[in-house]
């Protein structure tokens, strides 16, 4: 089936990057991972003509019942497409840059690739669960051997703290599933969504979720590994975790936690949203103050998803459709964002604001994609993260008024120090360290030409988004307010 060729051509991808060699491997994963893209566009396209389900289930392990069972409804699928898109982008991001032993890199690139997919797809609880801690393992290796700390002591710390973090919060995930087990005799989801249980059971279950898709996703206060990470991971590191791999965190809180414990979400749904908006303005806040573009880029991230993450709690349809719209628009504009910051640091050997200024008077090119993407990022009407960022706050808002009023100063702020920030780098004179900064080769121009097509695409035709998520989150809702 063309599901289970989609789940495992990565894995088959892994192994061909890693078997080509340091000097072909860039060509064979980003031909492979092109491959993938097209795949995962068939599959949409059978969706969307004919609207069926992908779905395959086999017993995998007789005792315990553990059954390998994937489906890609409209909600998967989006997610599967995002992470089939970015993919190759990021590899093509990177191939102007000096890495050792790449044939690893990329090899592990798309090990986390087939991880990501693996979850978006997985409909048994314990095959779900395998994929989420695989894919923590790749982006391990990725930060941990290329990241660009020259001090290594502070990087390791940085990245076992993100590892150690992440793996503990799985653990109680893992808790919850076999105390759902236990009762139902089974990991698949559907038999997990219709099983009867009391509010403080569900209240319980409801919290070890929670803990680990707060820590992945991060949720305030659960963010104090992200910074660090973002900062001492290579780019490719930092674009898997930010376009793709917190949205793991977002989507299992659609797919997982509130089907499944619904009851337990609606007791303690005024902490998490209040949760979730507060790390908005924490963020906000935090990110104004950086130095640093690449640390403020994570801060900014990290609010941006704390608006998703209010969105999915508002328990709204508009609140579900704004958070899968923005998670494919977050995706693709941090993805850019972190882009544009890697060029900075290859042509100046800094990410410091203050050391940089007057690029855009001898990079134009860059300086104009780089401008269309903090825009998209601050939610300029017609890109991608407009209509996102509108029904998320109108689905907070018919949850609670003052909240919504307070997860709206993600417009202002955002604005503030994302165009600050711009403001810093590209206008004004140039100094000695931007003086001979190269306007974008062919590979980078490609880059940013398929990110900016795919934000005004996305922003002025959203449609077809909120179309084929549409049944999927009407499902999710159903089981959530029964």
């Amino acid at each position: 089936m063309l599901l289970v060729l989609v789940l495992f051509f990565p894995l088959v991808a892994a192994l061909l990057t890693y078997a080509s060699g340091n000097k072909q491997a860039w060509k064979v994963a980003l031909g492979l991972s092109a491959v993938e893209f097209a795949l995962s566009f068939i599959l949409l396209n059978n969706y969307a003509k004919h609207g069926v389900i992908e779905s395959v289930s086999k017993v995998w392990i007789s005792n315990p019942h553990i059954l390998f069972a994937i489906s890609c409804d409209g909600l998967s699928l989006l997610l599967v497409l995002l992470t089939t898109f970015l993919v190759p982008v990021i590899i093509l991001s990177s191939i102007n840059k000096q890495i050792e032993n790449t044939r690893t890199l990329y090899a592990l690139v798309l090990l986390m690739q087939f991880a990501l997919i693996g979850v978006f797809v997985a409909m048994d609880g314990f095959l779900y669960y395998i994929f989420w801690e695989l894919a923590l393992i790749p982006i391990y290796f990725i930060a941990l051997l290329w990241g660009e700390n020259k001090d290594k002591d502070f990087r390791s710390t940085a990245i076992f703290k993100f590892f150690v973090y992440t793996l503990a919060g799985s653990l109680f995930m893992l808790v919850a599933f076999i105390y759902l087990y236990s009762k139902s005799g089974s990991f698949l989801i559907q038999d997990l969504y219709n099983l009867d249980l009391s509010t403080t059971e569900q209240c319980w279950l409801a919290a070890a979720f929670f803990f680990a898709f707060a820590i992945k996703i991060p949720i305030f206060p659960f963010h104090t590994w992200q910074a660090d990470t973002y900062k001492e991971a290579p780019t490719v590191g930092t674009m898997l975790l930010a376009g793709i791999m917190l949205k793991m965190g977002l989507y299992s809180l659609l797919r997982w936690l509130l089907p499944i414990v619904p009851h337990g979400v609606i007791a303690l749904n005024p902490i998490l949203i209040t949760l979730s908006v507060i790390g908005i303005v924490y963020g906000s806040v935090i990110a104004i103050q950086q130095k640093d573009i690449k640390r403020l880029l994570a801060y900014s991230s990290f609010a941006h998803v704390g608006l998703i993450a209010a969105g999915i709690f508002s328990l709204t349809i508009e609140g579900f459709q704004g958070a899968v719209v923005q998670m494919l628009a977050h995706g693709v504009n941090v993805v850019g964002a972190f882009f544009a910051g890697e060029i900075i640091l290859r042509r100046t050997g800094t990410l410091e604001i203050s050391k940089l200024g007057g690029i855009r008077n001898v990079a134009p090119k860059f300086a104009t994609c780089f401008i269309l993407v903090v825009l998209a990022s601050v939610a300029l009407p017609t890109t991608n993260a407009f209509i996102g960022e509108f029904l998320l706050l109108y689905g907070t808002f018919e949850y609670n008024t003052w909240l919504s009023i307070v997860a709206g100063l993600t417009i202002i702020l955002g604005a503030v120090y994302m165009l600050k920030m711009y403001q810093r780098t590209m206008l004004g004179e140039t100094n000695s360290l931007t003086a001979g900064f190269t306007d974008l080769s062919i590979s980078e121009m490609a880059v940013f030409g398929v990110l900016i097509a795919a934000i005004f695409i996305c922003g002025v035709y959203p449609k077809p988004i909120l179309e084929i998520a549409g049944p999927a989150l009407d499902n999710i809702l159903k089981y959530t307010l029964r």
